[in-house]
């Protein structure tokens, strides 16, 4: 294979995105386990007491996810990540008002590999969200598995992530007088293994809990549609019914992580790695859907609404897609 080498000279605002994303990747694939060694590791040299006095501040903080987390604003707003939105780049596009007098359910959707416009656009200040929508506090769930990690859980709540279990979820929703937005990758961990460029595979069909939320809350329904999500890594074919896809499938319903064999460019070299491709990402936030509060909805109310929520959803891709190169005779396929 060629290897595609990069440029002697590159302009140093270039370097800087780079090192923006690739430290950003580390955090995805390679903080938490850093972190697990970190903790243990510890506890058998003399600062010992760093991991034992960590554990107690574990034992009295271990709600906290649950209970929104805790944002630091400094950090969301370091200009890390305005270097790492120019990398692709990435932009936040709004299509409505939404009201802060009202909590809304943001359905995200494609999952993509590593969800990187979910993160930037939700998690950080880079892209204006705070501008667009203000009075609205926007919180990105994640597996809860991730929280339970010494060191990186504290990191990524600085980030304003919290778990993705029901009552995670739910408790920026009870918070009186509105103005949170919880953001859910409705297809999950499952769909990153259907990331591929050019695909526009959304696993939604079944997915109803979200909308049972929404309605539990009175939270109104947001669809978001990413353009581009998909096409910053390339991954390893795997068909449904092929061994790779059941193996992955497997180990996706026993550890709850899916893991997709994706790759990209180097750091050096364009030609393998793990730093995602400079592809634009737009993310499109749709118009709100009026939810009305009902604590036990009826299985046809709920049905109806998860038809609505996906018309619309194909609706905003539909208006949309030829801004972003997508071809008129391509639709979205509900999986």
């Amino acid at each position: 294979m060629k290897v595609n080498f990069a440029p002697l000279v590159v302009p140093f605002h270039r370097r800087l995105q780079t090192a923006a994303v690739l430290q950003w990747v580390f955090s995805f694939l390679g903080l938490a386990p850093t972190c697990i060694f970190l903790f243990f590791y510890l506890l058998f040299t003399r600062f010992w007491l760093v991991s034992v006095l960590y554990a107690v501040w574990w034992y009295f903080d271990y709600d906290t996810p649950a209970r929104g987390g805790r944002r630091a604003p400094f950090l969301c707003g370091l200009k890390l990540w305005d270097h790492m939105r120019d990398y692709f780049p990435i932009k936040l596009v709004k299509t409505a008002d939404l009201d802060p007098r009202h909590n809304y359910v943001f359905g995200f959707h494609p999952h993509g590999v590593l969800v990187a416009g979910a993160f930037t656009n939700f998690c950080t200040y880079a892209t204006g969200f705070r501008q667009l929508f203000p009075g609205l506090t926007s919180y990105l769930l994640m597996l809860p598995l991730w929280f339970r990690a010494p060191f990186f859980r504290d990191y990524i709540m600085c980030a304003g992530l919290i778990p993705s279990d029901k009552e995670s979820a739910s408790y920026p929703l009870c918070r009186k007088g509105g103005g949170n937005a919880v953001v859910i990758a409705v297809g999950g961990a499952p769909e990153a293994l259907d990331a591929h460029p050019g695909t526009y595979n959304v696993m939604l069909a079944k997915k109803k809990g979200f909308i049972k939320m929404a309605m539990e809350h009175g939270a109104h329904l947001v669809p978001v549609f990413s353009f581009g999500e998909n096409e910053v890594f390339d991954q390893v074919e795997n068909p449904r019914g092929t061994w790779l896809r059941w193996m992955q499938e497997r180990l996706q319903s026993i550890m709850g992580i899916s893991l997709p064999l994706f790759h990209a460019r180097g750091i050096f070299q364009y030609s393998f790695g793990l730093i995602p491709y400079r592809k634009p990402i737009n993310t499109i936030v749709g118009r709100p859907i009026r939810v009305e509060r009902k604590e036990k909805p009826r299985a046809e109310e709920l049905d109806a609404l998860h038809q609505l929520y996906m018309d619309e959803l194909s609706s905003l891709f539909e208006e949309h897609k030829g801004n972003y190169g997508v071809d008129k005779d391509t639709h979205l396929i509900f999986v």
